[in-house]
């Protein structure tokens, strides 16, 4: 779940190669070649087989943003849902292709090396504030998440049908411990290693044997078109910026890039085409599943959904407890590299002082648990980074790196013109979900206030 968040495009030990280096003649499409494909990076031999790499990158991708893609269809219907999840997977196939490209003429492996080898230091820093923003959200969401099944979860074990109101069943007391007791000294380790972890979020409607044989043929009969396309004008404003948000895995491109046996941009992008296709069918079926469940009922965040059910239910508190002890463990992993990037960024050429490491722990962990503290729904985490980091680092970026970098194509070459086109479209995807998602806010508070 997003573990690869811990590369976060920073590989130690790893020189990058002159500029001059002659990049990869291979294209986004494939077409006849003079046979002639060097690896990219001749300093360093990858050992990582093309089936581990669309593992790793697959779990780079899948991340808590899964748990809102219910609440996503229910806001849309399922039609309208599966266009804007495709029109979502084909864009991000197109930005690895090219962060590829931007990476194939200089043979660097970072993102926020991108960015510096495009806009210079400021470029660095952008981008590196910018992976910063959506691990601090993906972070947020963790806990989050932590908020509401915790709670779930003990009054479970204790046999409670309803929260008593203790202050051990108050999600925002045990955010608290959780991070103290649990996050906090895994965060304050110098080095976590290489933990490599996978939780696979398994919908408990699959428990049902022929849910989707029988269930889904009657609704598509007998529903009528208005369910089919279900709009809910300024909740949609949400349902972009989640699925960008859980389509994001860009940062984590190159460095898997880096260690693939016989490196190139082919194969790699076959790569990217695989974990995203394999993504998008898991992110449909989880959609469906769980909006044909609750239908507008559906929460943002699935599994809280299902305490409307049974809040006993067995494989409901098996798949929360696997869910939590994911969550709870991945927050610090994403926080390392978080935390690094402040030090390259703040302190550039300090040697390791345990007063940093330590303090910029805290300092995280208090702002992260403030932020989960004092937003009202994960749904407005998912829509504010999934309208401002997640198209950053798909659409903006990418596109932006592409222009400056690949200097052999002239401006109004149709590559280039293309790139232009992506980068539009991610700063108009930002500006009009962050308008809507506003306008969203402003009328759940008239509303509000008006009952009062």
């Amino acid at each position: 779940m997003e573990l690869q968040k811990l590369t976060n495009g920073h590989h130690q030990g790893f020189q990058h190669l002159e500029e001059g280096e002659s990049p990869e003649r291979e294209e986004f499409l494939p077409h006849k070649s003079d046979g002639e494909n060097p690896p990219q990076f001749t300093d360093f031999e990858g050992k990582t087989s093309f089936g581990m790499s669309v593992f790793n990158l697959s779990n780079a991708i899948m991340g808590s943003g899964i748990l809102g893609l219910s609440y996503a269809m229910s806001n849309t219907g399922i039609i309208l849902f599966l266009i804007l999840l495709t029109c979502i997977a084909v864009l991000s196939s197109y930005s690895v292709h090219l962060l590829l490209r931007s990476a194939g003429v200089v043979g660097i492996r970072a993102y926020e090396q991108l960015g510096k080898r495009a806009f210079g230091h400021p470029g660095k820093i952008l981008a590196a504030l910018v992976i910063t923003m959506h691990n601090i959200g993906a972070m947020s969401s963790y806990l989050f998440i932590v908020k509401y099944e915790l709670p779930l979860v003990i009054q479970a074990f204790l046999g409670l049908q309803h929260s008593s109101g203790e202050w051990f069943l108050n999600g925002n007391y045990l955010i608290i411990v959780v991070s103290i007791l649990i996050i906090l000294p895994l965060a304050l380790m110098r080095q976590l290693g290489k933990p490599f972890c996978s939780v696979f979020v398994v919908n408990p409607s699959f428990s049902h044997p022929f849910y989707l044989l029988v269930t889904l043929p009657v609704f598509i009969i007998l529903s009528s078109h208005s369910l089919l396309f279900t709009l809910v004008v300024l909740q949609t404003a949400y349902t972009v910026p989640i699925l960008a948000f859980a389509f994001v895995c860009h940062p984590e491109v190159l460095p898997i890039y880096t260690e693939l046996r016989n490196p190139t941009k082919r194969r790699m992008q076959a790569i990217a085409n695989v974990s995203i296709l394999g993504m998008f069918v898991m992110y449909l079926l989880t959609a469906i599943f769980g909006y044909l469940t609750f239908y507008l009922n559906t929460e943002a965040e699935l599994l809280h959904t299902y305490s409307k059910v049974d809040p006993l239910d067995t494989l409901i508190l098996c798949v929360r407890l696997a869910v939590l002890v994911a969550v709870t463990l991945t927050v610090p992993v994403v926080l390392f590299p978080i935390r690094r990037a402040l030090l390259q960024l703040l302190f550039p050429d300090k040697p390791f002082h345990w007063v940093r490491h330590i303090s910029i722990a805290l300092c995280l962990l208090f702002i992260v648990n403030l932020l989960v503290i004092s937003v009202p729904n994960i749904r407005d985490i998912f829509g504010i980074i999934g309208a401002t980091s997640a198209p950053s680092l798909i659409f903006i970026l990418p596109g932006l790196f592409y222009i400056r970098i690949v200097s052999t194509e002239p401006m109004n070459s149709r590559p280039k013109i293309q790139a232009a086109c992506f980068t539009a479209l991610g700063f108009i995807f930002m500006s009009m979900s962050l308008t809507f998602i506003t306008l969203d806010w402003v009328y759940e508070e008239n509303r509000s206030g008006g009952g009062h």
